[in-house]
């Protein structure tokens, strides 16, 4: 997580973005929702407790608010043009990211990803599963220094088909998410895959 800053905003490597973000609902909630006059200190630090009570630890906000002396996003400077939020924390040691760029206000997508690991949570409590169940799918990748089909699959560049199908079944069945794979790395190889065989059509 070292090349992630708070100010301006990180957004994760492969993380799908909102094209037409939504007016907020949320202060239409019944309980705990998010009026849209809440601060941008409210919802941090309700963002704060949340982690707090995970147990997250190294915790970096990234938006395109700028920040205060303190670190915490300044409030009523308008909405910058990129109303996104990602948050970078690290849990039991793995290096973790939430996103959200959903709602049409910084402060409603931070409210959400509070919500969110709230609700994660909430499987522990619950009995259903673990937070290591829960986080398993937000595992932060690595920045990519390139998304070359070849890198992606392990292979030469020059590696004939063979020997590509090869690594792709096996990386296919390694990140697959029924398997307990990462998401997004079996949607990387999935879709190195696709370059390739636009390659040797």
């Amino acid at each position: 997580m070292n090349n992630k800053t708070a100010f301006p905003l990180s957004w994760p490597d492969g993380w799908p973005r909102t094209k037409s973000p939504t007016w907020s609902q949320f202060g239409r909630q019944r309980r705990g929702g998010l009026g849209r006059g809440h601060s941008m200190a409210k919802v941090f630090d309700e963002l704060q407790l949340q982690l707090d009570r995970l147990g997250a630890k190294e915790l970096i906000l990234s938006t395109n608010v700028k920040l205060k002396l303190n670190g915490e996003p300044y409030a009523n400077l308008g909405q910058p043009i990129d109303k996104g939020a990602a948050v970078y924390f690290k849990l039991k040691g793995k290096d973790v990211v939430l996103a959200c760029d959903r709602w049409d206000r910084v402060e409603c997508n931070i409210w959400a990803i509070a919500s969110h690991i709230d609700a994660l949570r909430g499987q522990q409590r619950w009995g259903v599963g673990n937070i290591e169940q829960a986080f398993r799918g937000y595992t932060a990748l690595p920045e990519r220094a390139t998304s070359s089909w070849w890198e992606i699959l392990g292979v030469p560049i020059n590696a004939g088909a063979d020997q590509v199908k090869e690594a792709y079944r096996t990386l296919v069945k390694k990140h697959h998410p029924d398997a307990g794979g990462e998401a997004e790395l079996f949607r990387r190889v999935q879709g190195a895959w696709e370059e390739f065989a636009k390659l040797t059509k």
